[in-house]
């Protein structure tokens, strides 16, 4: 089974370029499940329904979030209804909407999606290795999932890691998102878990973190805004990583990086080259 993550979509610019890809992508190498953080999607706060569902259109199966799942009041509403939108899975009992949930691939697979976020530098949520320890319970990999995908929205790299480590050989693929810039620590870690720090941003890279680079550089110099942050809208970069996962056990045989277009070095590795 292939399976693609793609890493937080920024603004116009971003959705943009899934819309324009990923279907190609899905079609021509043959991917069985896509899963994309989308929180920076609607003019780089948040997410609104009808996003959400141009994304699922272009090709998406889940929708993952992390601080901004509600920068968007209405997704406080839509997420009910929503069942491939997920916010993080160890916000407090009573929130709205799922953190985790069970979807089917294109080739008949179940696959368990779980949405965390981390707490060093971010908002104090609860903890995230026991809210994603109390899901694999319930739906372990190799009984209920096929496989199973977390997107840990984190700042820290150590936090990261350690995700990775804690879950290594229980499931699929840990990948990281936030902090959007793509990293090269993508492997394979001991016990079969597919790991990358960080997937990296979809959107116009000639930025600071996907927005248009002069009001965040001013707010650096003189510490006073002076104006809203604004998503760039120049051409952008599709980031994110694919693993090969076995059936059967549901672990990772391969992971690549998936760099398509914009500023950054055009990337295509030999995953897509062996396709």
């Amino acid at each position: 089974m292939r399976l693609l993550f793609i890493g937080d979509i920024v603004g116009r610019a971003g959705r943009t370029i899934v819309q324009d890809k990923l279907p190609g992508l899905v079609e021509t190498h043959g991917i069985d499940f896509v899963v994309i953080n989308g929180e920076n999607s609607a003019a780089g706060f948040g997410i609104t329904e009808t996003i959400v569902q141009d994304l699922l259109d272009a090709g998406g199966d889940v929708i993952t979030t992390g601080n901004h799942a509600w920068d968007q009041r209405d997704a406080l509403v839509f997420c009910e209804r929503q069942p491939a939108f997920l916010r993080p899975v160890n916000y407090p009992s009573g929130v709205p909407g799922k953190g985790a949930n069970l979807y089917t691939a294109r080739n008949g697979a179940n696959i368990l999606v779980m949405n965390a976020m981390g707490r060093v530098y971010m908002d104090a949520l609860d903890c995230p290795f026991a809210a994603v320890e109390k899901e694999l319970a319930a739906c372990p990999m190799g009984e209920f999932a096929d496989a199973i995908v977390v997107d840990f929205h984190a700042e820290a790299t150590s936090e990261k890691q350690a995700m990775g480590h804690f879950l290594d050989g229980r499931v699929s693929l840990v990948v990281g998102t936030h902090t959007h810039v793509p990293t090269s620590d993508y492997r394979v870690l001991p016990s079969g878990t597919a790991y990358m720090s960080d997937a990296g941003m979809t959107g116009d890279y000639d930025s600071v973190l996907g927005m248009e680079k002069e009001e965040p550089v001013q707010r650096f110099l003189r510490k006073v805004p002076s104006a809203r942050f604004t998503p760039a809208l120049g051409d952008p970069t599709l980031c994110g990583v694919a693993v090969d996962i076995e059936d059967g056990t549901g672990l990772a045989l391969a992971v690549e990086p998936l760099r398509i277009g914009g500023h950054l070095s055009p990337h295509i590795p030999s995953f897509w080259e062996k396709s």
